[in-house]
């Protein structure tokens, strides 16, 4: 396993114990991070995301695979299974990740999965018979930037 390999799998090792610092100790400090979810995440905002996500994922389960790396790039399969907060859902979600590399650190994550897929499991059956179209999807968004802004806003607010 070389090094990109084993920053990827500590990434992942450290998100499957809720432990978000340890997964921000992989990022670079201008790291960008997109899913169909949260568009693009800059810095401090990708980290904030993972940090919201462990300390809200009460049963989150993540399991992890297939990591391939070379010098610039890399790529893992993962699944997260969890309580979906908003409705109280079930979700289980298929997720393929891409990777870019600087200085030893991730620069660039983009997560993919079924937007349809997910958000059937996550809202039910207005997700099941809508999630495929945009305003779905810019409602979800825009949900997830709320949640992270109100979320980044009590941490501001906790620090001395």
């Amino acid at each position: 396993m070389n090094q990109n390999e084993e920053l990827i799998e500590r990434f992942y090792s450290s998100f499957a114990r809720r432990d978000p610092a340890g997964m921000i100790a992989c990022y670079h400090p201008q790291v960008v991070f997109s899913d169909p979810v949260f568009t693009e995440l800059r810095g401090s905002q990708a980290g904030a995301m993972w940090q919201m996500l462990c300390a809200s994922g009460r049963d989150l389960r993540i399991e992890f695979s297939s990591i391939e790396a070379d010098d610039r790039q890399g790529q893992a399969h993962w699944e997260a299974r969890y309580t979906f907060s908003s409705s109280g859902r079930m979700v289980h979600n298929i997720i393929s990740a891409k990777f870019q590399f600087e200085n030893g650190l991730i620069i660039r994550h983009v997560d993919h999965f079924d937007f349809w897929r997910w958000s059937g499991q996550a809202l039910g059956i207005s997700g099941l018979l809508l999630g495929w179209t945009a305003l779905v999807r810019k409602r979800v968004q825009a949900n997830a930037a709320a949640r992270l802004q109100a979320f980044t806003q009590r941490q501001a607010g906790a620090q001395p």
